[in-house]
């Protein structure tokens, strides 16, 4: 654990989670539609027409859960430029982690050489948002200064192969951030996490969900989308959060810079976008290129953006994920 008294800011001043480097992993097996339409009853067309989607990168044996994590871990280290001894914590947001315990976040931390402790969060999709969330507020609580916030994702072995409707959706990748301890004046100005927000509904648990667990031999863990159900709720859901999230910190969708939505599916993204009335130019899609990667999702797109210099230090991010639970969230930080 960090020490508390270093986490002590200066009289007018307050705590905040400011986003240091930024990291990625994608398999190495790039599958287009077209390859994929050998395999399953599909084609090119029709999944663009549905999804946008017209590729996707599917993990080989060799490439789990725990190695993604730490490769995009290792990106975003080196990104900030932070020594890894120097992380106090290690998040990782996982619907697909490669054991029932010890939790994925482990590995990660035991593989790059971090101290602290760590642990996997799951929330299905909206899993980075989650985790973003608790990490912010273990830094202002002055629980750590240094978080590792990772999400990582084999949603390839969870797929029903014989189910068009939902395989042609998913890929698999990593992607993850590190977050440090900072000061700010407590105004809008401030550099890092200004505000973030994450909800639940049980009720809605059944249209999206994995059907099996461990110890269930009879079931077989594929993954069940009720897919009407969900858009319905995701369009709604994701826009009123974006909007809570802006009330609290006093702005409107007109100072963000970039929305860098949960790449899930283009009529979603497309839907939130109308419905917040934000130009098409100011969100971020890699939902073409990487499919749905769950609670990777967000990270890899951030790391896209980034690195192809649309996003920059100074700007106004938002970032939000709606998943299975259901559950759903949204973060903003400046950048």
């Amino acid at each position: 654990m960090a020490d508390t008294q270093q986490s002590i800011p200066q009289a007018g001043r307050v705590i905040r989670s400011q986003l240091t480097g930024i990291g990625a992993y994608l398999p190495r097996d790039l599958i287009s539609n077209d390859e994929l339409a050998k395999r399953v009853d599909t084609s090119d067309a029709w999944i663009r027409e549905r999804t946008g989607i017209r590729q996707r990168y599917l993990a080989q044996p060799d490439e789990t859960c725990a190695f993604m994590a730490t490769e995009a871990a290792r990106m975003a280290l080196a990104d900030a430029g932070v020594a890894a001894e120097a992380v106090d914590a290690v998040l990782l947001a996982t619907a697909t982690p490669d054991q029932a315990f010890p939790a994925t976040a482990v590995r990660v931390q035991a593989a790059i050489g971090a101290k602290g402790f760590a642990f996997d969060l799951s929330a299905a999709c909206s899993g980075f948002i989650y985790a973003l969330t608790v990490a912010d507020a273990l830094i202002r609580a002055g629980q750590a200064r240094n978080v590792l916030v990772i999400g990582s994702e084999v949603y390839s072995r969870i797929m029903n192969w014989e189910d068009r409707g939902t395989c042609v959706l998913f890929g698999d990748g990593a992607g993850a951030v590190l977050l440090q301890a900072g000061e700010g004046d407590g105004s809008h100005a401030d550099r890092g996490i200004l505000s973030a927000h994450i909800h639940s509904h049980g009720d809605l648990g059944d249209i999206l969900y994995v059907d099996g667990a461990v110890g269930r031999s009879d079931r077989p863990g594929h993954l069940v989308m009720h897919g009407r159900e969900v858009f319905r709720h995701a369009v709604a859901k994701l826009s009123e959060t974006v909007q809570q999230t802006l009330v609290a910190c006093g702005l409107t969708i007109a100072d963000i810079d970039w929305l860098v939505p949960h790449q899930a599916n283009m009529r979603i993204i497309d839907g939130v976008g109308r419905r917040l009335g934000i130009p098409a130019e100011k969100v971020v899609v890699t939902v073409d290129q990487h499919a749905n990667t769950s609670a990777a999702s967000v990270p890899l797109a951030l790391h896209a953006a980034y690195t192809d210099g649309r996003v920059k230090r100074g700007q106004l991010i938002m970032m939000e994920a709606l998943g299975g639970g259901l559950t759903w969230g949204s973060a903003l930080v400046r950048f």
